[in-house]
């Protein structure tokens, strides 16, 4: 018995790159031909709302079940026909029970956000789908966005509903291959073993077909079925998704299955080749991105096609996108930081060239404005005398006449206007600068949007000197923050007593940037504190 079964989904994700405009009579012959090559789960479309779809026939977004049945050949008994639900996008009360004439199973489809507001609800329209007759087939929108203890919560969920399937969806690209890993891991050792594992990917990574392999893997020998989702050729949006040709091919050559391999690839030929003529998908360096940021592709879709932007700037506008925000698509969001990026946007190449000829393979000594600098003064200004490395101080003036300071903040750089008088300094292009002689460096190259605390003035000069490799970073003064002392600042001027309830989340954030920051820029890079600080375990 096969414990690894394919279900194409090209008439519903693949659709979604025409909008789901399948002629009639092409929707019905893919069908059957994927029925006669012995696919077995075949995924007919979308459900929606009758208020909001007029369903007039050569589309593959029907409003009922009815719709379906001329697509769904019930000669083919070991062939599940299945339709998809989006929760809050249909009138599931209005679904008609399951009667053995059109579709047999429904996938269910919800966010996290839906999860997490609307939990009974969710609850609610999964057992309506069971209770009409339906299998049911659950799919929690990017699985990613869960953490391991939220993810065992929809496990215990999955358990208490009893589907047919549960999916790990790769909703954004984004995974790689610990990921899938790691998911698989949790899910097979607490879910139900009757309980199908359904697995569906794209292929921003180029990794589809690779986390397939994986899957059936980790299924081993155990008794759980697995389900791997494909498409014709691959079609979707951006990257597309897993090619169902090849992971059938794989089937039929590595466990002996039994599909009609060389029909699937006649079905390229006489459908999926005329769409690939007009609609790109596949590999792209946006469709790479829309994977890192964890976008919805027509973010992508819509920076690239609308404003023509280089890759880069679409990283950075991506990045400025809050990322809950970033899963769905805002084109009046996206257009507003779009002017308000090119308002600010610098070509900053003169600059980065100018402090890589200062910085690159030197010994750079970072001073943070933490107390710190106070309490062990001498030993910095020991270090100094002895190592003799390129000091450069977080929005302050340091006493050393050749240091440089940066400035992250408008604030800082505009009330020590004296002391930078006469001296080397460098700011983000967020700053007004009055002095012709600062460096100035793109703000948005400094910064990440996925975190509250973004714009933290240490960790942006850490993303600037990312750009022009020094050798060492030395950090003094990075001490962190600690609602248990009265000075966290070397200068009392620094203190904000209105960000005391959250340094929790303050310090969690700065050293989750820091990570990220020493894990890139390691081993060519080396850091060392000499000073304490709450992030100095991110250094062992």
């Amino acid at each position: 018995m096969k414990n690894v079964r394919v279900l194409d989904c090209t008439l519903r994700d693949g659709g979604r790159i025409i909008d789901c405009a399948f002629p009639d009579q092409e929707t019905k012959e893919i069908s059957k031909r994927l029925a006669d090559a012995k696919i077995d789960i075949i995924e007919v479309g979308f459900l929606r709302d009758w208020r909001k779809v007029n369903y007039q026939g050569n589309s593959t977004f029907f409003t009922d079940v009815d719709q379906i049945r001329p697509f769904v050949n019930k000669d083919k008994k070991n062939t599940i026909y299945a339709a998809f639900i989006d929760y809050g996008m249909c009138d599931i009360d209005t679904l008609k029970p399951c009667d053995g004439t059109s579709i047999d199973a429904i996938r269910f489809g919800f966010t996290k956000k839906n999860y997490d507001e609307e939990y009974d609800e969710v609850v609610r329209w999964a057992r309506v789908i069971k209770e009409k007759g339906y299998k049911l087939f659950v799919q929690g929108v990017n699985s990613l966005n869960y953490t391991d203890l939220e993810l065992l919560e929809v496990v215990q969920m999955i358990n208490e509903i009893h589907p047919y399937s549960f999916g790990i969806v790769d909703t954004y690209g984004a995974m790689y291959m610990d990921d899938v890993d790691r998911l698989y891991g949790l899910i097979d050792h607490n879910m139900l073993p009757d309980i199908c594992i359904n697995f569906h990917s794209h292929n921003n990574y180029q990794l589809s077909f690779a986390f397939a392999q994986e899957v059936i893997k980790l299924s081993g020998t155990s008794k759980r079925q697995i389900i791997i989702d494909g498409t014709l050729g691959g079609m979707g949006k951006v990257a597309g998704n897993l090619n169902t040709e090849l992971i059938v091919e794989f089937l039929v050559r590595k466990k002996h299955y039994d599909y009609e391999f060389e029909d699937i690839l006649d079905m390229l030929d006489d459908y999926i080749h005329k769409y690939s003529l007009e609609h790109k998908w596949g590999y792209s360096t946006a469709a790479m991105m829309a994977g890192i940021y964890k976008s919805h592709p027509n973010n992508v879709i819509y920076l690239t096609e609308k404003f023509r932007l280089d890759t880069k700037d679409i990283g950075n506008l991506l990045s400025m996108i809050d990322p809950t925000t970033r899963q769905r698509y805002d084109y009046d969001n996206i257009q507003r930081l779009y002017t308000e990026y090119v308002a600010d946007k610098i070509d900053d190449h003169e600059a980065i060239t100018k402090l890589k000829n200062i910085l690159e393979d030197r010994e750079v000594l970072v001073m943070v404005p933490g107390n710190t600098l106070n309490t062990h003064r001498e030993q910095i200004d020991s270090y100094i005398a002895q190592i003799h490395p390129v000091v450069i101080s977080v929005n302050f003036v340091a006493n050393e006449l050749s240091a440089y300071a940066f400035f992250g903040n408008q604030k800082r750089y505009s009330r020590l206007g004296k002391k930078r008088e006469g001296r080397n300094c460098i700011i983000s292009s967020n700053v007004k600068s009055n002095n012709d002689s600062d460096v100035i460096v793109n703000y948005y190259s400094l910064i990440n949007r996925g975190y509250k605390y973004f714009e933290n003035s240490t960790i942006m000069l850490f993303n600037m000197l990312r750009r022009v490799n020094p050798s060492k970073i030395t950090i003094a003064g990075f001490d962190g923050f600690d609602d248990k002392i009265s000075e966290n600042y070397a200068d009392s001027s620094y203190q904000n007593e209105r960000h005391v309830g959250e340094f929790a989340i303050l310090n969690k954030e700065i050293r989750e940037m820091f990570k990220e920051i020493v894990d890139t820029m390691s081993p060519a890079c080396s850091f060392e504190m000499i000073t304490p600080s709450l992030y100095n375990d991110v250094l062992t």
